[in-house]
Parts: C-alpha cells; sequence; structure tokens
C-alpha cells in the first residue's frame, strides 16, 4: 500500500505540474494580442511585441531567484507566490487604455516575475521525483508551457471577438490565477534520499552523471556548467530566430500569401511542444549529450537547406523539425543540468542557466532581422545559423560530468526510502 500511494503522489505532482506549465505557456499567444492592440490605440507594431520580450527576459532572471527561495521555503510557496502575480500581471494589463507602459509593467514586469518563480518549480521538483525517468518528465512538463499558446490562442481570439481586448486580459488573469495557484499548491519535493523502490542507475546513466550534489557556487566554478549554458544558449538563439520571422520567413521563400503563412505558423508552432517532449524522452535512451549533438547536427543541415525550399510543405515540414529541436533544449537540459550537478538544488542552478533563454531571446532575432536587413534576403542569414550549428557540434562532444578525485574515491551509494503516511 505504501509503495502505491508513493506512485499516486509523484504523478498526480507531475499531473499537477504540467497543468502549471500550459497555464504559463499562455504567454506564447501573445501573437494574438498584437493586432487589436495596435488597431485599437495606435502603438506600433514593435511597441506591442516589446510586452513580449520584456515578459520572457523577466522570465529568464526571476527564474534564478525563484530556484533561490525554492531551496529555502519549498516549491509550494514560490509556485503559488508565482501564479499569483502572473495571473495579477495578466489582469492588471485590463487597465491599460492609451497607457503603453502600463501594459509593459503589469503583463511585462509583474507577469514576467510570476512566469519565472513558477516555470522553475515543475522542473526542480519533478526531477527529485522521477529520477528513473529524469529527462521524460521534465520534457512533458515543458511540453506543457510550448502547448499553452495552443490552448489559449483559440480562447483569446474568441474573447477578443466578443468583449475586446481589455477585458480578454481580465478574464484571462482572473482564469490563469485559479489554475496556477491551485496547481501551484500541490508542488512539494520528496523526503530526503527518496528514490523508487528497486530502482538503481543504469552503468550508462551512471556514467554520464555527478556522484555528489552540488551548490550554485560549487557549480559555478565548473566549466560544465558554462558549458551547459551556452549550449541552452546556441539552441535558444537559432530556433527564436525562426520564430520571431515565421510569417515573413514563410511569404519570401515559397511566396504564398499572409494567410497561408499563419496557417503554416500554427502548424510549425506544434513543434515547439511535441519536440520538449520527443526529445527529453530520448535522451533518457541515447544520453544527453547524444541528444544535442543529433539537434544541432540536424538544424545545420535543415538550416541551410531553408533558402533552396520552393514547396509550402516542404517548408513547413522542415520548420516544424526545427521547431521540435527548439523545443528539444528545454526538454533535455533540466535532466541534463540535474545530472551533472544533483537533483537537491537543480533549482537555482537550472535558474540561472535560463539566464540564456533571456539573451538569445534578444540576440537571435536581432541577428536574423539585422542580416535580412543588410542583405535583402534571408538566405545569409540562414546560412550563418547552419554553420553556427555544425561548430556547436563541438561543445556536447566534449562535455562530461565534473568530477573531483574525492567525489571518485567516495561514490554515494544510491538512498531508498519511502514516504511516511499521511
Amino acid at each position: 500500500m505504501e509503495r502505491k500511494k508513493v506512485m499516486t503522489n509523484r504523478w498526480s505532482i507531475a499531473v499537477a505540474g504540467v497543468l502549471l506549465q500550459v497555464a504559463l505557456g499562455a504567454v506564447y499567444a501573445w501573437s494574438v494580442f498584437r493586432a487589436p492592440l495596435t488597431k485599437q490605440f495606435g502603438w506600433s507594431i514593435s511597441e506591442v511585441t516589446l510586452t513580449f520580450t520584456i515578459s520572457i527576459f523577466v522570465l529568464g532572471i526571476s527564474a534564478f531567484f525563484g530556484g533561490l527561495w525554492l531551496n529555502r521555503v519549498g516549491p509550494r510557496i514560490v509556485a503559488v507566490t508565482g501564479g499569483f502575480l502572473y495571473g495579477l500581471g495578466v489582469f492588471l494589463a485590463s487597465f491599460s487604455d492609451h497607457k503603453l507602459w502600463w501594459l509593459y509593467l503589469t503583463y511585462g514586469v509583474i507577469g514576467g516575475i510570476g512566469l519565472g518563480f513558477s516555470y522553475i518549480v515543475p522542473v526542480a521538483v519533478l526531477v527529485k521525483w522521477f529520477p528513473d525517468r529524469r529527462g521524460l518528465i521534465t520534457g512533458i512538463a515543458v511540453g506543457g508551457f510550448g502547448a499553452g499558446a495552443l490552448v489559449t490562442a483559440p480562447v483569446a481570439t474568441r474573447l477578443i471577438q466578443s468583449v475586446g481586448v481589455l477585458q480578454t486580459f481580465a478574464y484571462l488573469g482572473i482564469a490563469f490565477l485559479i489554475v496556477t495557484v491551485t496547481a501551484g499548491y500541490f508542488m512539494q519535493n520528496p523526503p530526503e534520499g527518496w528514490s523508487p523502490k528497486g530502482w538503481t542507475p543504469s552503468s550508462s546513466q551512471a556514467a554520464q552523471r555527478s556522484t555528489r550534489d552540488y551548490t550554485l557556487r560549487e557549480a559555478l566554478r565548473t566549466w560544465q556548467w558554462w558549458a551547459l549554458w551556452l549550449l541552452l544558449f546556441l539552441n535558444t538563439s537559432a530556433g527564436i530566430s525562426i520564430i520571431s520571422q515565421e510569417s515573413p520567413l514563410f511569404q519570401e521563400l515559397v511566396r504564398v500569401s499572409a494567410v497561408t503563412a499563419a496557417s503554416m505558423v500554427g502548424v510549425v508552432s506544434i513543434g515547439n511542444a511535441l519536440g520538449r517532449v520527443f526529445w527529453a524522452w530520448a535522451s533518457d535512451s541515447i544520453t544527453r549529450r547524444v541528444t544535442f549533438v543529433v539537434i544541432f547536427l540536424a538544424q545545420a543541415v535543415l538550416f541551410w537547406t531553408l533558402p533552396g525550399i520552393s514547396s509550402a510543405a516542404a517548408l513547413t515540414l522542415v520548420a516544424f523539425v526545427i521547431l521540435m529541436c527548439y523545443g528539444g533544449g528545454f526538454g533535455t537540459m533540466p535532466a541534463f543540468s540535474a545530472d551533472y550537478f544533483g537533483p537537491k538544488n537543480v533549482g537555482p542552478i537550472y535558474g540561472l542557466m535560463l539566464t540564456a533563454w533571456g539573451f538569445a531571446s534578444a540576440f537571435g532575432p536581432l541577428l536574423i532581422a539585422y542580416m535580412r536587413q543588410v542583405s535583402g534576403i534571408y538566405a545569409g542569414a540562414l546560412h550563418v545559423i547552419a554553420g553556427v550549428m555544425a561548430a556547436s557540434i563541438i561543445l556536447p562532444l566534449i562535455i562530461s560530468p565534473p568530477r573531483r578525485a574525492e567525489d571518485n574515491a567516495r561514490p554515494q551509494a544510491p538512498q531508498y526510502s519511502r514516504l511516511p503516511a499521511a
């Protein structure tokens, strides 16, 4: 009975974590607000788009502080606080009538802080509950984030048509607050040293995992932490450069209409969510290192071939796979961090690593937009990104878990414990 209770609890926590990430991932549906806001208030597209940029950048920064706070007060408080701030920020955005700065402050800053606090919690919690399926479970969790727009975009579009864009912020803010706070309440760590009964790491898993838990300060003193940061930055920069230019890129390369390009964007976005689960699942079998080698190699080939594609169907497929690789980085990296630095402090360690997301969200779009402006076509920028991806293959080939002489002399034996009766 006790064994059954442990399994039930950890899968219940996983379900709550996915629901929390789906609500947070609604931020990816920002594009549905762009046209209504520009039309109603006369703001430019770039001014409205900056709201999303602020939100994602603040997410990357606040995830680190959320990870630090999580280690002090536990995951439930951080998740509930983050969910409240996220819902509050979206709700307060409904008072942005002709006040662009208010939209930046509420949806961008307040909502972004809430996003960062809540985003890191399921990742940090689930790697501890699922040491036997680290990649798969974190992939499923962050896959929920990638799928958030698929749920929110059609709902938000209908609401905007019926009640207006500002009132839509109010309704969605209340809904997000309820879902995130409720799901956040279920976030809890397993008892110290807990592991699934009867499970021991395979020899290949043990070879790719650290034998101890690192603190944030210790992790930052290793070159491996900086290598993982760079892996995430490079992969995110490549994928988000495509995301930022999807519609005009499709229209230029295969001469489709804006309506057709919008449909292609919708199909391609599914790859972002699917890739988070697929590549994370694959990494449990082929290792995280090999996963990133394949991801970078695939993108090097696909980015190089993009300018020569003349079929809308072929372009959709290629972009779909690129977005799978983009999502795969987010699905695989939490488990990669837990493997190399231990699960105990993965909150602050991976939380700080997410700053790579914030910087890449600025670097990737700026790079492709600048090169497109200079050359007049996308081909040059896409070939440069292909070259960067090809060179990036070196990183996962040379990286290995941090080891110290004393760690190898005193390997930690797996510990097993069960949840106390509630």
